[in-house]
């Protein structure tokens, strides 16, 4: 398995601004748009959000984020590794990273919001297997069919 390193980064920066915009447009290419709830590069800039992108060398391969909300608990936001270089465990190791930075900075519970369809497959499954389980609609989501939600209680 390729050894990376995950660093804090600016998702404003041109190397980030870059992995955004492919995440952007694949969100919005396979979700409706009132069912897209990907950040823009000044959201995941946020004083609530901490933005990593993930390296192999000098080259970024995936991005990802942690949103604080509520009392201790947070959310996975913008997680994206690039077509190219899938299924050689950068997300696994993103994921892995955005929890222990969560743990870390004493949160008890992280949730997300993903795709419902056949795109986001493989996404549900890496959560699955890191843990999570189905939830209902947390924070300011409401009930959409093409949402799924999940949570991991980090303290259990």
């Amino acid at each position: 398995m390729p050894v990376f390193k995950v660093r804090p980064a600016d998702p404003m920066s041109e190397v980030a601004g870059a992995i955004v915009a492919r995440h952007l447009q694949m969100m919005y290419s396979q979700s409706p748009e009132g069912s897209v709830h990907a950040l823009s590069g000044a959201d995941l800039a946020g004083p609530d959000v901490d933005f990593f992108l993930l390296w192999d060398g000098d080259r970024p391969l995936a991005m990802g984020a942690l949103k604080r909300f509520g009392d201790r608990e947070g959310e996975l936001k913008s997680m994206h590794v690039v077509a190219e270089a899938r299924g050689r465990g950068a997300g696994a190791a993103m994921l892995d990273h955005l929890l222990a930075h969560a743990r870390a900075t004493g949160l008890r519970r992280v949730s997300l919001e993903t795709g419902s369809d056949g795109n986001f497959v493989s996404a549900r499954g890496l959560y699955i297997r890191a843990g999570f389980t189905f939830c209902k609609p947390f924070a300011d989501y409401v009930p959409d069919p093409e949402s799924v939600f999940m949570t991991l209680d980090l303290e259990g």
